[in-house]
């Protein structure tokens, strides 16, 4: 593992301190709209602008980096990105809050870009499985370590927001000061969403609702704690605890879906987020309990998303796994920018508690859509299942290029009715045909 880290060093620590940055603004500014007695809908507008942002900017980095380079470009991401969260101060009101969420997004979204290229650039054969798990640490530590930052100030002033801008402002130092090349640069290619779907329906469906349930609660959880009335530690320890569940828990969940039909775990999964969220949204487990199951709830929640892609890649070619993750990260960040605005609806209507009303839905929605895929087609067999990729909801489509390499369908695939062999033969219910890797969603 060290020998993972000694070469990328510099830019995991800059990495460390973007998210320190990153996860304070989110939570700032749902506590600030929240003084500001923003409505619910309209916080949730201001929320979701961020990853629609990064959506856009998953989008349109990889060309700022084929056009002038990884440093220039992360120069000129970060240096905006510290400037939108100055902005967010000296100017409060909806249409401006939302304009900068969208360019905030859009330059962190660039931001993980240059990152992940380059540590996938200094990665070997070796070590890449190392390399990206310690990303996901460092990126779910510095966004859960953001939080206990919300406490060193009051919300209302200045002082957070500048500290934000100081944060992101430092990340640049380590990449602007390494001595290493700048990598070549190729984005990695996109299966359409419509091809993604018959490969696997339950992926796309579970990294959707990941979006819809993970994009809601990082949106609106800050304020959810504060309308329930919790001082501003107990609205930073929420948030972290949210975070640090989905941290530590995503390895026992990875290692258990390598053990058994990765379907099956994603309906526990599934599962256990819908009896958490109804806990919390009737009230019937308070003060510090709440903590408590809202780490579990991250830990059973987060995960979706890198079972989900773990998933598809089972029942795909090698030469399109890269293709397939890339595609379904981007399907996440679509879901993400819808979430808010859609729990911010429910809360708006029934209150605070609507949050976890919302999520808990998009969980029963899972749940039930695998336990009825597991019912159109047979199991894929354990020996034949890629291994799960441990890969956070803030990676880029490039992290997917850090995955070490299973042993996912072959290239030589036999060819059903004229066409590659994807394992799901499609979305019409049609019956499996006998032939090898032929296997249920």
């Amino acid at each position: 593992m060290w020998s993972a880290v000694r070469g990328s060093w510099a830019l995991l620590l800059g990495v460390g301190v973007l998210m320190l940055g990153n996860g304070l603004l989110q939570t700032l500014l749902g506590v600030r709209a929240s003084l500001e007695q923003f409505p619910s809908t309209v916080t949730g507008v201001v929320q979701s602008s961020y990853f629609a942002g990064f959506l856009a900017g998953s989008l349109i980095s990889p060309m700022l980096l084929r056009r002038v380079g990884h440093i220039r470009t992360f120069a000129a991401l970060a240096s905006l990105a510290s400037t939108t969260s100055l902005i967010h101060a000296v100017q409060v009101d909806v249409v401006t809050w939302a304009a900068m969420r969208f360019v905030s997004g859009l330059c962190f979204a660039g931001l993980y870009v240059v990152a992940e290229s380059w540590l996938n650039d200094s990665a070997t054969n070796d070590n890449r499985g190392q390399l990206l798990s310690i990303y996901v640490i460092i990126q779910n530590a510095g966004l859960a370590a953001g939080q206990g930052l919300l406490n060193l100030s009051d919300p209302s002033g200045y002082d957070l927001f500048i500290l934000v801008s100081v944060l992101v402002s430092i990340a640049l130092l380590p990449i602007l000061v390494t001595a290493a090349p700048a990598p070549a640069f190729a984005a990695p290619e996109k299966l359409r969403f419509r091809e993604l779907y018959e490969v696997s329906p339950l992926g796309v469906v579970g990294i959707f609702g990941s979006g819809l349930s993970v994009g809601a609660f990082f949106a609106m959880g800050a304020v959810y704690a504060n309308q329930i009335g919790l001082a501003l530690a107990g609205v930073s320890l929420v948030m972290a605890a949210f975070t640090l569940g989905g941290t530590l828990l995503q390895w026992p969940v990875g290692r258990l879906s390598d053990r058994i039909d990765r379907r099956s775990v994603i309906v526990l999964v599934n599962a256990c987020a819908l009896v958490l969220a109804l806990l919390v949204a009737t009230g019937a487990a308070g003060g510090t309990i709440l903590f408590g199951l809202v780490f579990v709830l991250g830990g059973v929640a987060m995960p979706t998303y890198a079972l989900s892609i773990s998933h598809t890649n089972d029942f795909l070619p090698r030469s399109k796994v890269v293709a397939a993750s890339s595609g379904l990260v981007l399907l996440w960040g679509a879901a993400a920018a819808v979430g808010p605005l859609m729990a911010s609806g429910v809360m708006q209507a029934i209150g605070a508690q609507g949050l976890f009303w919302w999520i808990g839905g998009v969980h029963a929605t899972v749940a039930v859509f695998a336990l009825y895929r597991m019912t159109r087609r047979r199991a894929r067999p354990l020996d034949e299942q890629a291994p799960y990729v441990a890969l956070t909801t803030g990676a880029t489509q490039v992290a997917t290029t850090l995955s070490p390499e299973g042993d996912p369908i072959p290239d030589d695939a036999p060819v059903i009715e004229g066409r590659p062999w994807f394992g799901d033969g499609g979305t019409d219910g049609g019956e499996v045909p006998d032939v090898p890797h032929a296997a249920e969603d």
